[in-house]
């Protein structure tokens, strides 16, 4: 009986494309906390206080356009894709236009006065989102009387969307750690509206249970395809509803599939770090190919998974042992050198901070940091919810990949010092630099064929440090370029007539001078790469009957139970 598919979406088309630009998907990050802001706060006054003559100059610009816009004279108005101010009120009212102009104008001011054209690298990004956070909770449209849309809907109510807002705000403070919810769980429920492909759990470590997925055709390739998904993720948003599966798309165009399920660790596992996970997904590779009888496996590695199945293919590469046959890296950072939201926090002294919190808990808390991560993009995913959830007094919207996001798993202290030092050190572009499981890792000797996919506006994994890890590795290179960011990237399946990637097969000096030459594709990269990887699997065979083999039988059904752990 075919499962009934949540409906996609209450939320209006903008609103759930800015979410979904938005969300993380997450990274191993710094865990920050307030103390940080307000050591940026401090700083950005010290530097200013430099400054007298630029601080005059900008605060008399700001009262001459104050003064324009008291007497009606101003043209300020918000940009096309700000929709704080969409209400017409905001134009058509006097007191309520000088209200949006005189915020505008602020805020301009604000984060001018940052812009002095110094290049303070790291520290001017790190004041740059202070300043953000201090602009953006500001807003009038964040407070009641200076909403109109909440005002006019509390009187058509008559006061009712204000007390369902307060009953959202109480239920959030009591079961979301005080922010505002981004999504209606309640229609949501991992195998039986998501995670719905049928398989089955044939093998169950300490750190992952494998899954493998029943053969839709009667004839499969020979090499088997295994999943590797972030180690802070559910695998699950490559199986989302049907029809928006790339896990049940994959398995209908005859590919074995096989994914890895990550445990959700808790304090117990603290000392787990790089060189487990990466032994892990090593034990995984040889269960998949003794199930299938195959000598190698083609991989598909996502974000952090991309960095681990990276380490394992130079561990390999070290061994002489060709395992890995081809390897897809979906927005994978392999080079923290280029600026993102990754790496803008992470600083020696940050870093330290971050890893002693995590060891002292045992586990980076993913709660704790779905919050941080939710106020990288504020607007959107603080604010947004704020005005709807309590000023409104509406239920946010049900959204599959908004209750994936929401649905992380911890990291273990070991394994999240691990990352960051990744990440501070980038010592993944220098060869020999690092170690994993005994052997140095040298990313040129990796010669397996790659598929290295990134998206057009990942603000987390930007698409030139992924085009960077392509020419980090020593094998043929397909780069691709989706043209939506991070998540939107992953979950691309055919049909829809936004979608958009660019190809261009020959690897230039620079990511721009690639592009310049790149041709753009309407439709989903998934078929782009599925033609790709045709070539890389293998002959046909006829699809097992049964899953798993005499070794390793069949435990339970997908999506079995590491997906549901909850520590």
């Amino acid at each position: 009986m075919a499962l009934a598919q949540p409906k996609a979406v209450e939320i209006p088309p903008e609103d759930a494309a800015s979410a979904l630009d938005s969300i993380l998907g997450a990274n191993p990050f710094v865990d920050l906390d307030t103390r940080d802001i307000f050591a940026t706060f401090g700083e950005i006054a010290s530097d200013l206080l430099t400054q007298p003559a630029r601080l005059f100059t900008a605060g008399g610009r700001l009262l001459t356009e104050l003064a324009e816009i008291a007497i009606g004279a101003s043209a300020i108005a918000p940009e096309p894709s700000d929709r704080r101010f969409a209400d017409p009120t905001f134009m058509e009212n006097p007191f309520y236009r000088a209200l949006m102009q005189g915020y505008l104008a602020w805020r301009t001011t604000m984060h001018g006065l940052l812009d002095d054209g110094r290049d303070r690298g790291k520290a001017a990004a790190q004041h740059r989102f202070a300043m953000t956070l201090l602009t953006e909770a500001l807003a009038p449209t964040n407070f009641f009387l200076g909403n109109p849309a909440a005002l006019k809907r509390a009187f058509e109510t008559a006061g009712q969307s204000l007390l369902a807002g307060l009953r959202n705000f109480l239920d959030d403070l009591k079961n979301n750690g005080g922010m505002p919810s981004q999504v209606d769980k309640r229609p949501f429920k991992v195998g039986e509206t998501l995670a719905v492909t049928p398989g089955s759990v044939i093998y169950r470590g300490e750190l992952c249970e494998i899954i493998q997925y029943a053969p839709s055709t009667k004839q499969v390739r020979t090499r088997p395809l295994l999943l590797v998904p972030p180690e802070i993720n559910k695998y699950y948003v490559m199986d989302l509803a049907p029809k928006r599966s790339l896990i049940e798309y994959a398995v209908a165009r005859g590919f074995q599939f096989f994914t890895i399920s990550w445990r959700n660790p808790g304090p117990e596992y603290a000392a787990r770090g790089l060189n487990d996970y990466v032994a892990a997904l090593k034990e995984a590779v040889n269960v998949v190919s003794a199930i299938t009888g195959s000598r190698d496996v083609n991989l598909l590695a996502v974000c952090a998974g991309g960095i681990t199945s990276t380490l394992l293919m130079g561990h390999l590469a070290a061994l002489g042992e060709r395992r890995i046959h081809a390897a897809t890296l979906l927005v994978t950072m392999l080079d923290s050198g280029e600026p993102s939201a990754t790496t803008m926090f992470a600083t020696e002294e940050n870093v330290r901070s971050a890893c002693a919190r995590s060891r002292a808990r045992g586990v980076l808390d993913a709660a704790s940091l779905a919050r941080i991560f939710a106020w990288l993009r504020p607007n959107d995913l603080v604010w947004n919810y704020w005005v709807n959830n309590y000023l409104m007094g509406k239920d946010p919207a049900p959204f599959d990949i908004l209750y994936w996001n929401s649905d992380s798993t911890n990291l273990p202290a070991e394994l999240h010092a691990g990352f960051l030092d990744l990440l501070l050190r980038n010592p993944l572009v220098t060869p020999n630099s690092i170690e994993i499981l005994g052997t140095p890792i040298d990313l040129s000797a990796v010669d397996s064929d790659l598929y290295v996919l990134a998206g057009l506006t990942d603000h987390i994994c930007s698409w030139r440090s992924c085009y960077h890890a392509a020419q980090l590795l020593g094998g043929r290179v397909e780069f691709v370029l989706n043209g939506s960011g991070h998540v939107q990237s992953l979950v691309s399946p055919p049909g829809n007539f936004k979608s958009r990637y660019f190809t261009n097969p020959r690897l230039a000096p620079t990511a721009d001078k690639w592009r310049e030459a790149a041709l753009e594709h309407k439709g989903s990269w998934w078929e782009h790469w599925a033609e790709w990887l045709d070539h890389r699997s293998g002959d046909w065979r006829e699809a097992p009957r049964e899953p798993g083999n005499e070794t390793y039988r069949p435990l339970m059904p997908a999506p079995g139970a590491y997906v549901h752990q909850r520590p």
